[in-house]
C-alpha cells in the first residue's frame, strides 16, 4: 500500500508543472512579451483558457460516470497523458518571428484538457488509498510532493533555459543550455518540450505501482449508461443540499483561485514590468510556501476537518485580493512610493507568497470533502461533477476581468471580480456539512 500512494502521489510530482511553468509563471509572461500588451495579453490569455474549460465542463461528469460504469480508470490516465504530453510539447512553436496566438492556445488546451481529465480519475482513487481519518494527510502529503516537483521544474528552467528578453541570459547569467538560440527565444520556449518530457518520465512511477482496485467490466453501452447516470445524480443534487452547496461553493472559490493563478504572471509583467526572469523568483516563493503549507494543511485537514480550512483560506485569498488592488508601480495600498522603489515588489512576493500556502492548502482540502460528500459507489463520477463545478463558471474569472479590464482601462481593477467570487465561495460553504451524508448514501445503497 506504501509503494501505491507513492505512486499516486507522482501524479502530482509529475503534472504540476502545466500549472507552474505553463500557466502561471514561465509561459504567460511569455506571451505578454509576444504580444507586448498586457490587457491583451490577459484577455487572450483568459479566453483561451476558457474555451478549454468549457470543454472541461461539458464532457468531465461523463466521463467520470463512463469510468464507474466501466472501470479500467488507468486506461483513461493513458489516453489523456498523452493529451498532456503532445500539448505541452506543441508550445515550442510559439517562436518570436511567426508567433501564431490561434495555434498555441490551441496546444495550451489541448494539453490542459489532458491534464484535468487525467486528474479526475486519479483524485478519484484517493478514497482507495487510506483510511477516512488519513485521507486528508494523504491528499496534503501528494499535493506538497506536487508543489516541489513544480518548484524543481521551475529552478531548472531559470537557471538553464528561460532567458531575458533583453541580456538574452537566465536567471544566473548562463546562456540558455543545449545550444538553444536565446535571439530565437528557444531557452523560454523549451518550457513546452521539458513539461512534457517531465511528465512522460515521472509518470513511470504511477504506471508502475498504482493499480486501479476497480475492475474493468465490459464496456457495451457504456456511453449511453453513463449519460443516464450524470442526468440522474444532476436531478438528485437539489435533495442533497450539502453536496449541492459544496460543488457551488468551490464553483466560485476555485474559480477565483484559478483567475489568480492564471492572470498572476501576466499581472505582474503588466503592473510591475516584471520579465519572465522575475516572475519565476516570484513562482519559486509561491510554491516554496504552498509546499510548505500544503504538507501542514494535510495535518490541519486530519484534525479539524476540511470545512474550517477551506474558509480560512478563502479568508486569506480574499485578503490577498483586495491587497493586488492596492500595489503598483507607484503606489502601495494607495500610499506614493518613490521612483525605483522596491517596495511593490516586495509586497507582491509576499502577497505570492500567500497565494501560494492558501492555494495549495485550499486545493488539498477541497478534495478530501469531495470525498467525505460523494456516494462511495460513484466516487469517479462525483470527481467528474467536482471538474465541472470547477470549470462551469470558469469563463466567469476571465470574462469579468477582461470586462472590467477594458472598461478601467486598469489591470489592477481588472482583478477585482476575484473578491466578489472568494466572497460568494464563502457565504455558500454555510449549508455544507463537515462530513457530508453518509446516511442518505447507505440508506441509497441498502
Amino acid at each position: 500500500m506504501r509503494k501505491r500512494i507513492w505512486g499516486w502521489f507522482f501524479f502530482d510530482w509529475a503534472s504540476q508543472p502545466y500549472n507552474t511553468l505553463l500557466i502561471t509563471f514561465i509561459f504567460a509572461p511569455y506571451i505578454k512579451e509576444l504580444l507586448g500588451d498586457g490587457t491583451a495579453a490577459q484577455s487572450a490569455w483568459g479566453f483561451g483558457i476558457g474555451a478549454a474549460g468549457f470543454v472541461i465542463a461539458v464532457l468531465a461528469p461523463i466521463l467520470g460516470a463512463m469510468a464507474d460504469t466501466s472501470g479500467n480508470r488507468m486506461r483513461w490516465i493513458w489516453l489523456f497523458s498523452v493529451m498532456y504530453v503532445l500539448g505541452a510539447f506543441g508550445l515550442w512553436w510559439a517562436a518570436p518571428g511567426h508567433f501564431n496566438l490561434t495555434l498555441t492556445l490551441l496546444w495550451f488546451a489541448v494539453g490542459m484538457i489532458g491534464m484535468e481529465f487525467a486528474t479526475i480519475f486519479t483524485n478519484s482513487m484517493l478514497p482507495d488509498l487510506g483510511t477516512e481519518e488519513d485521507i486528508g494527510r494523504i491528499s496534503g502529503n501528494g499535493w506538497a510532493f506536487g508543489y516541489v516537483g513544480g518548484l524543481f521544474a521551475l529552478v531548472i528552467m531559470l537557471v538553464f533555459f528561460a532567458e531575458s528578453a533583453t541580456t538574452g541570459k537566465t536567471f544566473v547569467g548562463l546562456s540558455p543550455a543545449l545550444g538553444l538560440d536565446a535571439e530565437a527565444r528557444e531557452g523560454t520556449r523549451f518550457v513546452g518540450p521539458l513539461t512534457a518530457i517531465w511528465y512522460a518520465v515521472f509518470m513511470i512511477p504511477f504506471f508502475l505501482w498504482v493499480r486501479d482496485p476497480k475492475p474493468a467490466k465490459p464496456p457495451k453501452g457504456a456511453v449511453q449508461k453513463a449519460l443516464k447516470e450524470v442526468v440522474s445524480t444532476l436531478k438528485a443534487l437539489p435533495s442533497n443540499p450539502s453536496l449541492f452547496a459544496y460543488l457551488a461553493s468551490s464553483m466560485f472559490y476555485r474559480d477565483a483561485l484559478n483567475g489568480m493563478y492564471v492572470f498572476g504572471g501576466i499581472y505582474a509583467a503588466g503592473v510591475l514590468g516584471w520579465s519572465v526572469v522575475d516572475t519565476g523568483v516570484f513562482g519559486i516563493l509561491a510554491i516554496i510556501s504552498g509546499a510548505i503549507f500544503a504538507w501542514l494543511g494535510g495535518h490541519a485537514d486530519k484534525k479539524f476537518g476540511p470545512k474550517p480550512v477551506i474558509k480560512a483560506c478563502i479568508l486569506v485569498l480574499s485578503f490577498v485580493a483586495i491587497s493586488i488592488v492596492f500595489v503598483a508601480r507607484d503606489s502601495v495600498y494607495g500610499i506614493p512610493v518613490a521612483e525605483g522603489s522596491k517596495l511593490p515588489d516586495i509586497v507582491f512576493y509576499v502577497l505570492g507568497a500567500l497565494i501560494g500556502a492558501a492555494g495549495g492548502v485550499i486545493q488539498s482540502a477541497s478534495r478530501t470533502m469531495m470525498v467525505r460528500q460523494a456516494n462511495p459507489e460513484k466516487m469517479t463520477e462525483a470527481f467528474g461533477l467536482y471538474a465541472l463545478a470547477g470549470k462551469a463558471t470558469s469563463f466567469l474569472a476571465p470574462l469579468s476581468i477582461g470586462v472590467m479590464t477594458a472598461v478601467t482601462q486598469s489591470q489592477q481593477l481588472g482583478v477585482s471580480p476575484l473578491i466578489v467570487l472568494f466572497l460568494i465561495g464563502l457565504v455558500l460553504l454555510r449549508w455544507v456539512k463537515p462530513e457530508g451524508n453518509r446516511q442518505t448514501w447507505s440508506d441509497a445503497s441498502s
